[in-house]
């Protein structure tokens, strides 16, 4: 079994969450965890999975929506 990887790393909780929400949708398990950066989260997955979730968030979302304002 392999190890979880981040895929991403968003502004908030409510961001982690839609985006949880999203691989959920596409049928990926994913953990939140609280980055050091802040009130960060870090959201990760499978590393077996990494490239289809980072397909599945890149399908569903707007360039500008993964990027968090400073």
């Amino acid at each position: 079994m392999s190890g979880k990887v981040q895929l991403a790393t968003v502004g908030d909780v409510a961001e982690a969450e839609e985006m949880q929400e999203i691989l959920r949708n596409a049928g990926i398990d994913s953990t939140l965890e609280q980055s050091v950066d802040d009130d960060a989260v870090n959201v990760l997955v499978a590393e077996s999975e990494l490239d289809e979730a980072q397909e599945a968030i890149e399908a569903l979302t707007e360039p500008d929506d993964l990027i968090a304002e400073p």
